[in-house]
């Protein structure tokens, strides 16, 4: 019999009533969000990662002045139990991603401008930093006045960590060896002031999509697994022409049929849906819908591919839309959950 009950997690800033990571389970049956619960209670777990296995789940964690990664159990309700964290001096990450194997997390440091590796023990602890790499340069934006490193995930083939440097407009690509050391192989200088954020690989895992924040693009990407790099296919916007306010992108998900390609706008609040063409991996605009919330940060398509869950920060809603599967539309369910400050949307591994 097919799960119709998914379990996930959303992780906050621990501002206003956000006591930490939340949990939640969608009822695809019902359509429905419920049960939702403080999972864990730490200071800004604002993104999560989930280890493939569904054993552990890593934070972004800060504590006082330090900031890194903390680790946790999972048990088969759900729960989470705190493991350990490791954190070094001054503000902490704002991703984190794990391997396949559980062996390696990674740390992407937005205010510091660089990326870090970390072992995993056995028991599923963060050991001591492996590698550190800084970024150098800057960009024409005002707010790229320095490296603004925002995202670190593995390449499909988990040869490569891809990186996106939205201070000075770059994909970076690292070698990652066995003790966790990062060594850059390649680099691919995108638009300048377009501030790349997030990257979704297409499961044929030869093109990506690029989340650019400052421009509101989705840049489409292609990629070499022999050397890791990339080159640029196409630029879409993901606003309408005569919009001209303030907006920031911010993530970028694609459907697991390969076929929609799906990205957030903070300011317009709302998701831009875009159709892949099969051959090329270009994308069709479909359709822009509302996020009825402000500064919608992150979202999450189910496992089932039938719901999307969005999570709007500064309106404090989660916000559960039924997804078409032939078209990529998604319709509204209800937009009156509330989980303060949200900020990252996960769903464990069905």
């Amino acid at each position: 019999m097919a799960n119709t009950k998914f379990k996930g997690y959303i992780g906050t800033y621990t501002k206003g009533d956000s006591k930490g990571i939340y949990s939640f389970t969608l009822d695809t049956n019902e359509g429905k969000i419920e049960d939702i619960q403080v999972a864990a209670e730490l200071g800004n777990p604002t993104y999560l990662a989930i280890s493939k296995d569904n054993r552990f789940l890593y934070s972004v964690v800060k504590e006082g002045e330090a900031g890194g990664i903390a680790a946790f159990s999972i048990d088969e309700s759900g729960n989470l139990t705190a493991i350990n964290s490791e954190v070094l001096d001054g503000a902490p990450p704002c991703y984190v991603s794990v391997d396949s194997k559980n062996r390696i997390v990674f740390g992407t440091n937005y205010h510091q401008g660089f990326v870090q590796s970390n072992l995993l023990g056995e028991d599923g602890r963060v050991l001591p930093y492996a590698s550190i790499r800084e970024h150098e340069g800057k960009g024409p934006d005002p707010r790229q006045e320095k490296p603004h490193t925002h995202y670190s995930e593995l390449t499909p083939d988990e040869k490569y960590l891809a990186v996106c440097e939205l201070g000075t407009d770059a994909v970076i690509t690292y070698s990652v060896e066995e003790d966790g050391t990062l060594t850059k192989v390649n680099l691919l200088p995108v638009k300048a002031g377009s501030g790349p954020r997030h990257l979704v690989f297409n499961p044929n895992g030869k093109v990506a999509y690029v989340m650019t924040e400052f421009s509101s693009e989705v840049i489409v990407l292609n990629y070499n697994p022999e050397n890791g790099s990339f080159t640029e296919v196409q630029y879409i916007s993901t606003l309408p022409e005569d919009f001209k306010e303030n907006n920031q992108g911010s993530a970028i998900h694609i459907s697991a049929d390969g076929r929609y390609v799906y990205a957030g706008n903070r300011g317009h609040n709302s998701i831009a849906v875009f159709s892949v063409e099969q051959g090329s991996g270009e994308l069709t605009f479909v359709e822009r819908t509302s996020t009825e919330g402000d500064w919608p940060r992150d979202f999450e398509i189910d496992p089932s591919g039938k719901f999307v869950v969005a999570a709007n920060q500064e309106s404090s809603n989660v916000v559960l839309y039924s997804r078409d599967e032939a078209s990529g539309k998604l319709t509204l369910i209800t937009s009156d959950i509330t989980v303060p400050y949200g900020v990252c949307v996960k769903f464990l591994n069905y």
